[in-house]
């Protein structure tokens, strides 16, 4: 089992996330161990995260966190030609980024436990049009070779149903090989076709090659 500790400024970077983005409610989903909530408890007026590693003990779930940091990396290493590091600057920084992340993310966890949802997509324990902005990391799209079209038309309605303004997904791409997901435009003209607008829009992050862009959709209010 894989827990990310990913930071607030990996958050920004991936979700080209503005001052004014953060003041709303936000749901970071499937959050792993992201500090994102604990960073940015201070400037929204509320956020969740979610992820069903929540469920296990602390204990459990801490030594989980901890395992990810040196053992998280297979994939880069699997394909180091189709990684870049402009962003982040080196692997020490990165690993200096994620490390700092994980230490947010446990302090946080035994402060608020209550901001920490145990639940997994594509069936969320949330009420409709909860947050403000629903943020979804390295999970739809990254692993459409493993969860299939179905399994994200789910998901991704899950997520536009607890969303009051807006989804914002990254990456759009497979993990690993940076391919297309052949199945993308079907489910975007199934967004259009619920009455919500999307867009690929391009965002400052850089790390996987061709991992330019998060999948936008703006929600349609109800009885708009």
């Amino acid at each position: 089992m894989l827990v990310t500790s990913r930071s607030f400024a990996e958050y920004q970077a991936m979700f080209d996330l503005s001052g004014r983005d953060l003041t709303g409610s936000i749901l970071d989903c499937c959050a792993g161990g992201s500090s994102f909530a604990a960073e940015t408890s201070a400037l929204a007026a509320r956020v969740v995260a979610v992820d069903p590693v929540y469920a296990l003990a602390p204990a459990e779930l801490e030594s989980h966190v901890r395992a990810a940091l040196p053992n998280g990396d297979r994939i880069i290493d699997e394909h180091p030609d189709r990684f870049e590091w402009g962003w982040y600057g080196t692997p020490a920084n990165r690993l200096r980024l994620r490390t700092a992340a994980a230490e947010a993310f446990l302090a946080d966890l035994h402060a608020r436990p209550g901001r920490y949802v145990a639940g997994a997509l594509p069936h969320l324990p949330l009420a409709s049009a909860g947050f403000d902005l629903v943020l979804c990391s390295h999970l739809l799209f990254t692993w459409s070779d493993r969860l299939g079209e179905d399994w994200h038309r789910e998901a991704l309605a899950e997520l536009v149903r607890v969303a009051r303004r807006e989804v914002r997904v990254f990456p759009v791409v497979v993990q690993g090989t940076a391919e297309p997901v052949a199945f993308l435009d079907a489910l975007r003209d199934g967004v259009h076709a619920a009455g919500h607008r999307s867009e690929l829009r391009e965002v400052p992050y850089r790390f996987q090659r061709g991992a330019r862009h998060m999948l936008v959709i703006s929600v349609r209010q109800v009885g708009a």
